[in-house]
C-alpha cells in the first residue's frame, strides 16, 4: 500500500476515468488499472467495478477514497511542516480560498508575501465554501481564506478582516426594487454567499424568481446587466459602484457583517504562521482575542 498507489486511486476517484487519471499522473492507463487492482488486493475488497466501458467506485471504494485523501493530505502537510521547521522562509504553503477572497483579497497579499519571502513554494486552490473547507478537513490545505468555519470543523481562526455583504443592482432595477418580486442572480450550489442569500430570503418569507450563474464574476456582471439583484461582498463590486454600473439597494436588514477568516487546522506549519504574520501586518486584519502569541 504505497503512496503512489494511493495517489493513483485518488486520481481515479476524482476523475472517474482511468484515462483521465492516467493523463493527470502522466502514466499509462494500464499502470493506473494495475495500481488500483493491487491496492484492492492489499485491502481485500474491490474498490472499483465495471460500468459499461468505464469504471466506478464500489461502496468500499467511495469510503476508502475519503480516507486516502486525508492520508495523502497529512503526508503533504508533514513534508511542509518539516521543511518549514528547518526554514519557514523556504517551506511550502497550500492556500485555499473562496472565489471572492481569491479575486479581491489575496492578490495584493500574495504579491507582498512573495516579495518578502520569495523562497516559499505557494499553491492556491479556489472554489466554493464547501470545497475549500473540505480541503482543510482532508489536510489538503494549510490555510483557508473564507467566511466563518462550518460548525464542528477542526479549525483554528488565526486572523479576521471585516467584510460587508450588500444587495446590489443596476440603477434602473434598484429604483423599483420589491423584495418579493424583483429577480435575484445567485451563485452556484456550495457557495457560502448562495446559502446566505437563501437564508435571508427565507427569513423574509419571500420567494422571488432567481437565476443561477456559475461564478462570482458572472453574478456581478449579470447584476450590472439588469438580470436581477445580487448579494455580494462589497469588496467584489468597488469598481462597479464607483463607476455607477451598480448601486447598493436599500434592502431590509442589509448590509450583513460577514468577516473574512484565515483558518488553519489544529497544528499550523511554521510557514503558515509566517503568512499569518504577514496578514496581520496588512490593513484591516486582526488576530482574534485569545490567540496564542506563537500563532500570531
Amino acid at each position: 500500500m504505497t503512496e503512489a498507489r494511493l495517489r493513483t486511486f485518488v486520481a481515479l476517484a476524482d476523475t472517474g476515468s482511468v484515462r483521465e487519471a492516467a493523463r493527470r499522473l502522466y502514466v499509462t492507463e494500464s499502470a493506473v488499472s494495475a495500481s488500483v487492482a493491487a491496492l484492492g488486493r492489499d485491502l481485500g475488497v474491490p474498490l472499483v467495478r465495471r460500468v459499461g466501458r468505464g469504471v466506478a467506485l464500489t461502496e468500499a471504494g467511495t469510503v476508502y477514497a475519503a480516507y486516502a485523501r486525508r492520508v495523502l493530505g497529512l503526508l503533504d502537510q508533514g513534508r511542509a511542516a518539516a521543511r518549514g521547521a528547518a526554514d519557514p522562509g523556504r517551506g511550502t504553503l497550500r492556500l485555499a480560498a473562496v472565489t471572492t477572497a481569491a479575486d479581491q483579497v489575496l492578490p495584493g497579499l500574495l504579491a507582498g508575501f512573495r516579495g518578502r519571502w520569495p523562497g516559499v513554494e505557494l499553491a492556491l486552490e479556489v472554489g466554493p465554501s464547501r470545497r475549500v473547507w473540505g480541503s482543510l478537513g482532508a489536510h489538503e490545505a494549510d490555510l483557508v481564506l473564507a467566511g466563518r468555519p462550518p460548525a464542528g470543523a477542526a479549525a483554528t481562526v488565526l486572523a479576521r478582516r471585516p467584510n460587508e455583504l450588500v444587495v446590489v443592482a443596476a440603477p434602473e432595477l434598484a429604483a423599483g426594487f420589491a423584495e418579493a418580486v424583483t429577480p435575484w442572480v445567485m451563485r452556484e450550489p456550495g457557495s457560502g454567499t448562495r446559502v446566505t442569500a437563501e437564508a435571508y430570503l427565507a427569513e423574509r418569507g419571500v420567494d422571488p424568481p432567481s437565476l443561477v450563474l456559475g461564478s462570482n464574476g458572472a453574478v456581478v456582471a449579470g447584476a450590472a446587466a439588469g438580470l436581477g439583484v445580487a448579494l455580494v461582498s462589497r469588496d467584489a463590486v468597488g469598481a462597479e459602484l464607483a463607476a455607477g454600473r451598480l448601486v447598493v439597494v436599500d434592502a431590509p436588514g442589509m448590509p450583513l457583517d460577514r468577516p473574512w477568516h484565515a483558518v488553519c487546522g489544529p497544528e499550523p506549519t511554521p510557514t503558515t504562521l509566517l503568512f499569518v504574520r504577514h496578514l496581520l501586518d496588512a490593513p484591516g486584519w486582526t488576530a482574534p482575542e485569545g490567540t496564542p502569541p506563537e500563532n500570531r
